[in-house]
This record gives structure tokens, sequence and C-alpha cells, in this order.
């Protein structure tokens, strides 16, 4: 009964080959934000509010990319796992075209609308003046944070098809030499050092658009100069050809989980709405929380895309006995490793705050979310490595029923009512809506085991 959910040596080092990559390049990403997270928030409570805000608003633009660029990447994984690296080359065509329109939609939306979603964030209790200023920081922090999507947009599309063909060490060199171009920067322009102008919320943001620029140029420059050992970029900028029955094929089970990842983080950005309700303190604390839970969860989010490029080279490669078998070991990795660290970030839940520039209500608050936060942790690992499972055979219909339609039909919905209807404070509210994610791991269970989601998209 054990060893159905163990793997071979052999396993294990393969997850470890293509998650440590991934999963180094964001720690060093996320430990980078969450610098530039406590550094603005050194500057004032006001300007950290205004900033988590645009950032979840910014996190909304990020998944639905993530969500075009992955959905497409299930045919790369599985083009790749069946050796046809032409089907690969048009697939990274399509992720440029579809960054590029997602982009101009994207800063569309955020120029003209961009006041009203912050607004949005900030009509809880709290001093209307405080309220005010950390509008203007926020709408100033996302009006120069658009300069960087373009960047970053098409660093996606070559950082995802180097890891679905198992090549995920150069977006890791090209991250982390990002990070630190953007933490040198955020240490110059925040406060003003070396005789340079003091910027405040802006010059993390300029930072941040510099270090998008300087990640794409290693990414692109680097895939080019070595693309004899990367076939699908030989010739891939000779034209914008795909062909018509891939894209439709993307369009029927790739797209849907573009709108999957629009709406859960759309979701995740009205759970957010809803706690702030409660007041200003806790969009603080939870921008706290927030920041330190995506450093502490790295982990297990990489080993969900490692999830799903592994499963989908199976299927790819018609190996669906095995893809059945791996995937009850791959959530149980993901599992484990989300126990592990589930304990560290509950350990130094009491001494993070310390570090902010903020008031003792906000720091005994983000220390009590963190713990509500790391209980739950485990049941975010399942799903999540559930999610990357089904998403793997282009079962878009079940992902979608899985993802956005639990977030918004009964995450949301509750959330709204304890927020608006009841007197219940954030930690209550808190617990309630993480402890809904034990029926969402129910679900997840019930489809992975029947195994609906085990199909080969690419033929020979």
């Amino acid at each position: 009964m054990i060893k159905q959910f163990i793997g071979t040596k052999e396993f294990y080092k393969r997850i470890i080959a293509l998650t440590l990559p991934i999963m180094i390049q964001n720690l060093i990403t996320n430990f980078v934000n969450m610098l530039d997270n406590v550094m603005i928030g050194k500057v004032g409570t006001t300007e950290m509010v205004g900033v988590a805000i645009s950032n979840q608003l910014i996190f909304v633009f990020n998944l639905c990319l993530f969500g075009a660029i992955n959905g497409a990447g299930i045919f790369g994984a599985q083009f790749y796992g069946n050796k046809d690296h032409q089907g690969v080359r048009h697939t990274f065509r399509f992720k440029l075209i579809i960054s590029a329109l997602l982009t101009a939609v994207g800063c569309a939306i955020f120029f003209f609308g961009g006041k009203m979603l912050i607004g949005a964030y900030l009509g809880g209790e709290g001093d209307l003046k405080d309220a005010e200023a950390s509008l203007g920081f926020g709408y100033s922090y996302l009006l120069i944070m658009m300069i960087g999507f373009l960047p970053y947009a098409l660093t996606q599309c070559f950082s995802s098809t180097l890891r679905e063909i198992e090549k995920p060490m150069l977006p890791m060199v090209a991250g982390i030499m990002a990070v630190a171009v953007n933490l040198i920067l955020n240490y110059i322009l925040i406060f003003g050092n070396f005789g340079a102008p003091k910027m405040g919320v802006n010059g993390a943001a300029v930072a941040t658009v510099v270090s998008r620029f300087s990640e794409l140029l290693t990414v692109a420059v680097w895939t080019l100069v070595y693309r004899k050992k990367i076939p699908f970029i030989i010739g891939a900028f000779k034209s914008l050809y795909v062909p018509k029955p891939l894209i439709k094929q993307i369009i029927l089970k790739g797209m849907p989980l573009m709108l999957n990842e629009t709406m859960w983080s759309a979701g995740m950005a009205m759970l957010n709405q809803c706690y702030s309700v409660r007041g200003l303190d806790v969009v603080a604390a939870n921008n706290i929380m927030q920041t330190f839970w995506n450093v502490f969860s790295v982990g297990f989010l990489s080993l969900g895309v490692a999830i799903g490029i592994i499963i989908g080279q199976m299927l790819g490669a018609g190996e669906t006995q095995n893809a059945k078998d791996s995937a009850k070991k791959l959530i149980a990795f993901s599992v484990a490793v989300s126990i592990v660290m589930a304990f560290a970030f509950a350990f130094c839940a009491k001494f993070i705050p310390m570090v902010y520039n903020t008031t003792q209500s906000v720091r005994s608050l983000a220390t009590l979310l963190m713990l509500i936060m790391s209980a739950a942790m485990p049941l975010e690992a399942f799903a999540n490595a559930c999610y990357f499972i089904i998403r793997s055979g282009g079962k878009v219909v079940v992902t979608f029923l899985f993802d956005s339609v639990f977030i918004w039909c009964i995450s949301v919905p509750a959330a709204f009512i304890l927020s608006r209807y009841t007197d219940v404070n954030i930690l209550v509210l808190l617990a309630a809506i993480q402890g809904l994610n034990a029926i969402k791991c129910l679900i997840g269970f019930v489809f992975v085991k029947k195994g609906s989601w085990i199909r080969k998209l690419v033929s020979n």
C-alpha cells in the first residue's frame, strides 16, 4: 500500500534534476521580492500597502500570461516527448504571439482602470488620508511596472519552452542574474544610495523593469548562441507561421487554461479584497504574510511545474501506465516537501514581521496569519499537484471546474458573506476559507484516481 507512493532513486533523481533549477530560480526571485517588500516596508506602511495592492493586480496579469503560455506548453512537452522539434518550434511561436496580445490588453486595462482597481482595496476601516496616499503610491508604481510587462512575457516564452525540453538551467541562471540586478538597483534607487536620487516606491519599480530587460537579454542571447543544442530555436524567427490545426488544438485545449488561470488569480484578488474590508492593518499584515508565503511555498509550487512536464512527456511518449503510477508518487512527494516547509514557516512566523517599519498590531497580526497558512500548506500542495496532473492530459473542462469554478463558486462567496455580513475577525475568516481547500483536495483525488486525464494529444 505504501510502496505505490514511493518511487525509485532514479525516479527522484529525475524529479529533482528538473525541479531543482526551477525551484532555485523561483526561490531567488521570491527571496528578492521579499527583500523588495522589506525595503519598501522600511519606507512606510502607506507605501507598502500601495505597492502590495498593485502587485496583487500584476499577479492577475502574470497568471493570465502563465495560463496562456503553459496551455500551449502542454503541447510543447508532449511534442518533445514525441521527439518532434518542429512541433516545439510552432508551439514557441504561438506563445510569442499570444504573449504580445495579452501584454497590450493588460497595459490598456491598468492604464485606464488602475486607480479604480487599487481603490477597491482601500475602502475598509482606516484613515482616509492614508488610503489616498496608498492609492497614489500604488498607481505610480503600477505605471512604471507596465514598461516591464513585454520583456517579462517574452522571457516566459523562452523559459517555459526550455523547461519543456528539459533544459531548465538557463532560465535559472538568467533569473539569478535578473534578481541580482533588481536587488542592487533597489538598494540604490529606493533609498538614494551612492548619490542616486531617493525614489522610494518608484525606485523599486524602475529596478524591477531594468531586471526584466536584463533577464530577457540573457535568456534570448544564450539560446540563439547555442542554438545547435536547442533545435526548436533554429528558424523560429524566420516567420510567425503556426499550422492552423495546431492553433485550433491549442485554442481548444490550451486557451481554456489561460481563462482558468485568469479567473483563478482574479478569484484570489477578490479574496484579498474581502480580507481588506477588515481595514488597512489587515492589508499590511496580509501583504507581509503573502510575501513570505511565496518564499516558503516555492518547493511544492516548483514541483507542480515539474509534475506537469514529466507527466506530459510520459503521455506524449505513450507511457500511460507509467504516467498513472508516477502521479501517485509525485503527489506524495509534493505533500512531504510541503510539510517540511510548513514547519519552517511556522517557526519563522514570530520573527519575520520584526524587520518591517510598521506598528506592533500589524506585526502580531502578520504572525498569526502565517501560522494559519503554515497549517494549510499541505492542502495547498496536494491540490496543486492534482491540478498539474489533470492539466498534463489536456482535460481542460475538468481543470476549469477543479480550479476556477471552485474558487468562484465556493471560496469567494464564502469570503464575501463572512466579510460583509458577519463580524468574524480576519483570523477566523482566513482559516475558514483555507479549510475549504479540503473539499478541493477530495475532488482532485477523485479525478486523479479515475485516470480520465490520461490522454496523448500529439501524433507520431
